[in-house]
């Protein structure tokens, strides 16, 4: 131990406080980093691998390593972390261009990458080594301890939209298989769990709940200037809700814009929610804005390009409050990172929402237009509603210290049970 780590342990005892749990032995990571390539393709799972290579980055282990897996033809990301003990970059042919085909040949393709890749790990001072899957690919039998982070449970929640092919049937049975032979399975939240062991029959102890946590541009106080910015070049006023989600079928977009056809059948057009979406492509706004020229509505509508962190927070931290209508949501994060600016959420009574939204936001269920547009117009018109819904995520957002060296330090710990190879001789290090 070093000499500040027991200078530390010295002053915890003084001060009567726990003792710090150790730190994890360092092992080799086999990590499948090609949802970074394309971050639009799985904007969640782009997100926590960048937010965990980050916090790695920045709190490296002795002994710790990484053998990357990436798609042929795209840039590095991985090149932008210094500290990072990368061992070997493999290049996969890119079997996106497959389709649904892609889940049935991933996993071999996976299972032949990772193969010998763990080879004299310990001889750079691992103590073992795990393959970490993150996102829809998972290798089939690559002889390493396998960890899952499994963040969407819509290929099996919604299986009618994604498993209409033979092929992609297939490929989630398969994926499904494998999962139920993991080591471990890290899940982002306690309604993600239930939902593992109920569609996917993921034994209890193989199950790991490491919460997420906001991004920094999240935390502490927001600059409004970027928000401001983006507000003004669209003309959109200071007095909006903002949807910042995906447009597939996870999300109940027809649900939402029924809800504000609604209220437009009640309210005169100057009083109705001003409604900014954010990321839409030109093929969604195209499909949105037919939708909501159906319901009459195609007047509240904004739309802001893809943003930036800092921008998107800006955005948020201003809004009157981040509407969520889904079918399938995991993780939760949009709704977490709302909550840690203090800007209220009104969303579905699905997945990890309840969870994290609790008293700071009104949920409702989904495919329910009424109730929906009765929780907008509350949160929209209700001045008393809304301030009590604003204080509670304000408070919220002062309770909650979580952050990804957390998120980081926990999924090493699944790595450390999942991989390390025991020895009694071996020394752990402490925790500053």
């Amino acid at each position: 131990m070093s000499s500040r780590a027991r200078g530390t342990a010295a002053t915890r005892t003084r001060l009567g406080l726990p003792a710090p749990e150790p730190l994890p032995p360092g092992v080799r990571i086999v990590l499948d980093a090609r949802p970074l390539q394309e971050p639009d393709r799985a904007p969640v799972t782009a997100t926590y691998l960048h937010e965990l290579l980050c916090a790695f980055d920045a709190s490296p282990l002795p002994g710790e390593s990484f053998a990357i897996l990436l798609q042929a033809g795209l840039p590095d990301p991985t090149d932008a972390f210094d500290s990072l003990d990368v061992v070997g970059r493999r290049q996969l042919p890119p079997t996106r261009r497959l389709g649904s085909g892609a889940l049935t040949l991933d996993p071999f393709l996976l299972r032949g990458a990772s193969l010998g890749t763990a080879w004299r790990a310990s001889m750079g001072g691992a103590a073992g080594a795990v393959y970490h899957a993150v996102g829809g690919a998972v290798p089939l039998a690559s002889g390493l301890p396998l960890v899952v982070t499994l963040l969407d449970l819509a290929p099996w929640e919604l299986a009618a939209q994604f498993q209409r092919s033979p092929a992609a049937r297939f490929g989630q049975r398969l994926r499904a298989r494998i999962l139920r032979d993991a080591a471990a399975v890290i899940v982002p939240s306690q309604a993600a769990a239930r939902s593992a062991r109920r569609l996917l029959h993921v034994p209890p102890d193989r199950l790991r709940v490491v919460p997420l946590a906001p991004r920094a541009a999240f935390a502490g106080t927001v600059d409004p200037t970027p928000g401001r910015l983006v507000r003004e070049r669209l003309g959109v006023g200071e007095r909006y809700l903002v949807y910042a989600g995906r447009y597939d079928a996870r999300q109940d977009l027809v649900t939402l814009l029924r809800a504000l056809g609604r209220l437009a059948t009640k309210q005169a057009a100057p009083d109705l929610p001003r409604l900014l979406l954010v990321g839409a492509t030109p093929d969604d706004r195209a499909a949105l804005a037919r939708a909501a020229s159906r319901e009459g509505v195609g007047d509240v509508l904004a739309y802001a390009p893809a943003l930036d962190e800092e921008a998107l927070a800006s955005l948020v931290a201003a809004a009157r409050a981040v509407v969520l209508p889904a079918l399938s949501d995991a993780a939760g994060l949009s709704a977490m990172e709302a909550i840690a600016v203090g800007t209220p959420v009104v969303a579905s009574s699905v997945g990890a929402l309840p969870e994290i939204v609790g008293s700071a936001g009104i949920l409702v269920e989904p495919r329910d237009p009424g109730r929906l547009a009765t929780a907008l117009d509350a949160a929209w018109s209700d001045e008393t509603v809304h301030r009590g819904l604003a204080a509670a995520a304000r408070a919220r957002a002062a309770s909650s210290h979580r952050t990804w060296a957390d998120v980081a330090l926990e999924t090493r710990r699944v790595y450390a049970d999942a991989g390390v190879r025991r020895r009694p001789d071996r020394p752990v290090a402490a925790a500053d």
